[in-house]
């Protein structure tokens, strides 16, 4: 008997295990598991799963067997692993990584299939540290060339961000990691950032601001979304009812789960009500509030559960939260296809120095001073100047810092390259700028300093350039704060420490001067019709300088293309034509008073006589009606520097007549050079007669092909209804008018090479 009830007992237990492990069958449909783990949990259990347990994780449910979600900073890389309650690094010795290019690089690729390359490659990096969310990739739009997070994003076009994010988030996602799109929406200055409140037109909202994140959920599929730390209809983004419960989750049917920003979760009414699903980083400081668990005074943790405990809100908001919890989790941390992943593999390392080489942009080349030739004289010299050749740049920046596995500098590249071309290389420091290295308890192990004068510098290199045959000057900006960097702006347009000078004097000493730009961000370049070459090389990563020296030496034939329009001063920018309304803001207020004119669209405004002048909605708080405010736009005095799309290349190519069938349009590319390449074929699309005021064209699609010397190609374009449409912001849709649009084939927003016109 005793035998039977042990038995019995057993096969009791045994049957309520596998009960209670039902949802674990991978086979039956999603939804299904998502309804079947819910209806298992307990009250105090749904509020554990929707706010973290340390700075960087979130619980499970250990009584059901559901693990919790492990999220790592990116998009450049997976960060090092951090001590529970603190941001400083926890000693791993084995949690070193592949540094990839910064996504400013990876937009100029202007190529989808390195996108996928970079996403499957920091996606299995992720999943080999065990990660479930990748916290990235940035889509934000540069408005201002002085915003401290601009390296992170792709540039000022929404039809390049949204074409470049879809493929990185299909890779990361392939791995079983989620991608968390950041930052929703409208982070577009570091300046105030946790309480700026952004006013903007539902145009431009719609047509820049939008579409980047759009394409990430819609064509993307991203499990996760970040809300931004700044406020929008005076709502802070990641509890903000319009930009989640309206728009993601109405609109764009988004089905994962948003996740605040660190510390961006601020008020728990509104996390309760609008859309935030996920609460991170909340200002607790570890345990010093004095409660047993700081993360239990999270705003979705103990002040919820008591909301509903005293009967002030329901259980509805929370269901919703723990569906998107669980799906996130289903398809990340108990996914069972998911792979094992790699760390710093050799396919890695070739993809980092891919993507950089690919992405780097040759401005300027006169004389053929790129790439550098052998010579015919007996040990030929390289001057290196500039403390960006020697500076590790993977540290710092804010978020993205990171702890790479190695990191080759340009000084290191060149010399590697050099020496197999029979060059000599020689350094000159030049100017001393940052002399930091250390970020959240990484360090680059370099000694920067220096106690010589800003003139000794100055003249050790100028005296070194007038004997050398070639000059490389490697600056531009760093990784730290108020430059390229988190958490802080930009003060000035120009270079820092010293270097407009010094380049100057530099291509006074030596005509085949190079000057290679190390910076994620525009500046002025009051030197560039003196120097002999230029080259926008980004944050490279762990393989910035055997890119560089590629490059430079003409193993990669460069064909990059610029994410975003470079003017002469920051006068020329639209958003710095304002006052202080329109940037940084007044009383933690911004009002994009440029609306729709960002980038190319406002610099195709050159050589117009008048100020355009136009009536835009706005939205209103609180319910209100929209309110229509007056628009005036100033044209800009000066052309750009180099435009937007921009980029040239060893080799020279030709376009054929554009000719369109039906809603197909067709143009021959041909390399008329004597070496292979590759070009961007962009595609404009200009709305020759509207009733209402639209940009002179914007860029709605483009293909990159590669051509050997003499071959041709003829691309295709199809021409769809998306790409004639505005947002008509009183209907709150997007319209097309009928009658004749130009169809503009280029190889930058100001070189238009062929033109055919399309009847709606």
């Amino acid at each position: 008997m005793r035998r039977f009830l042990f038995s019995f007992v057993a096969l009791l237990c045994l049957c309520v295990a596998v009960s209670a492990q039902v949802y674990l069958d991978a086979s039956a449909p999603m939804e299904q598991r998502v309804e079947d783990a819910l209806a298992r949990m307990t009250l105090q259990e749904k509020i554990a799963l929707i706010h973290a347990q340390s700075k960087f994780s979130s619980p499970g449910v250990a009584r059901l067997g559901i693990p919790g979600l492990w999220c790592t900073d990116g998009p450049h890389g997976i960060r090092p692993e951090v001590l529970w309650d603190e941001w400083n690094q926890a000693g791993w010795t084995n949690d070193s990584c592949i540094a990839f290019p910064a996504l400013t690089c990876l937009a100029a690729t202007w190529n989808p299939d390195m996108a996928l390359l970079y996403g499957q490659s920091i996606g299995e990096e992720a999943r080999y540290r065990n990660k479930d969310v990748l916290l990235g990739p940035g889509v934000n739009i540069y408005r201002t060339p002085l915003n401290g997070r601009n390296f992170e994003y792709m540039g000022e076009d929404p039809c390049l961000a949204a074409n470049m994010v879809v493929p990185y988030i299909q890779g990361v996602q392939a791995q079983g990691v989620a991608a968390c799109v950041k930052h929703y929406a409208l982070n577009n200055q570091e300046v105030d950032r946790h309480w700026v409140n952004v006013s903007v037109s539902d145009r431009a909202l719609y047509e820049l601001y939008l579409p980047a994140f759009r394409a990430a959920v819609v064509e993307g599929g991203a499990w996760s979304i970040m809300g931004s730390y700044n406020r929008y209809r005076h709502q802070y983004a990641c509890h903000n009812q319009y930009l989640l419960q309206d728009i993601l989750r109405g609109e764009w049917q988004f089905d994962g789960a948003v996740i605040s920003d660190w510390g961006g979760t601020m008020q728990t009414d509104e996390a309760i009500r609008n859309g935030l699903d996920l609460e991170f980083g909340t200002w607790t400081d570890g345990l010093t509030d004095g409660t047993s668990n700081a993360y239990d005074v999270y705003h979705l943790a103990m002040p919820y559960l008591q909301k509903i405990q005293r009967g002030e809100v329901g259980t509805e908001e929370l269901d919703d939260k723990v569906r998107h919890v669980l799906r996130l989790i289903f398809r990340t941390s108990m996914n069972p296809h998911k792979g094992f992943g790699a760390m710093a593999s050799e396919a890695h390392i070739a993809a980092a120095r891919r993507i950089a080489g690919e992405g780097m942009v040759l401005l300027r080349n006169e004389r053929q001073t790129l790439p550098i030739a052998s010579m015919n004289k007996p040990k030929p010299v390289i001057l290196v100047v500039g403390e960006n050749a020697i500076k590790h740049m993977t540290v710092g920046g804010g978020s993205s810092s990171l702890k790479a596995k190695y990191e080759v500098s340009p000084l290191q590249g060149i010399r590697s390259r050099a020496a197999e071309a029979g060059y000599q290389v020689a350094y000159c420091r030049g100017y001393v700028g940052d002399i930091g290295g250390e970020y959240n308890g990484v360090t680059t192990g370099q000694s920067l300093a220096d106690e010589r004068t800003p003139e000794a510098l100055l003249q050790e290199a100028v005296a070194a350039a007038e004997k050398a045959d070639y000059v490389v000057f490697v600056g531009g900006l760093n990784k730290a704060h108020q430059q390229d960097c988190e958490d802080g702006d930009r003060t000035q347009y120009n270079l820092p420490y010293g270097q407009d000078a010094l380049i100057s004097a530099l291509a006074a000493a030596n005509p085949r001067t190079v000057v290679v730009s190390v910076s994620g961000n525009a500046h002025a370049m009051p030197w560039a019709q003196q120097v002999g070459a230029i080259v926008q090389a980004w944050y490279c990563g762990s393989e910035t300088g055997n890119a560089l020296a590629d490059v430079l030496f003409g193993d990669v034939n460069p064909s990059g293309k610029l994410p975003y329009t470079i003017m002469s001063s920051l006068s020329d920018y639209p958003a710095h034509q304002y006052g202080d309304r329109a940037y940084p803001g007044t009383n933690k207020e911004v009002e994009y008073c440029e609306d729709l004119f960002v980038g190319y669209r406002y610099a195709d405004l050159y050589g117009t006589k008048r100020p355009l002048q136009y009536q835009a909605l706005f939205p209103a708080d609180n319910g209100q009606p929209a309110v229509e405010k007056t628009i005036r736009v100033v044209p800009p005095k000066h052309e750009p520097l180099y435009p937007f799309g921009f980029g040239l290349s060893y080799t020279t190519f030709a376009y054929g007549r554009s000719s369109l069938s039906d809603d197909t349009l067709r143009v021959t590319v041909t390399n008329t050079g004597s070496r292979a390449g590759q070009e961007v074929v962009q595609l404009y699309v200009a709305d020759k007669k509207a009733s209402v005021v639209r940009p002179r064209k914007e860029l709605k699609a483009f293909q990159k092909v590669y051509l050997q010397a003499g071959e041709s190609r003829c691309l295709t374009f199809i021409i769809t209804p998306e790409m004639l449409q505005y947002f008509d912001a009183a209907q709150h849709q997007w319209h097309s008018e009928p009658g004749d649009f130009d169809l503009l084939i280029g190889s930058s927003s100001r070189d238009i090479k062929g033109k055919a016109t399309y009847c709606l």
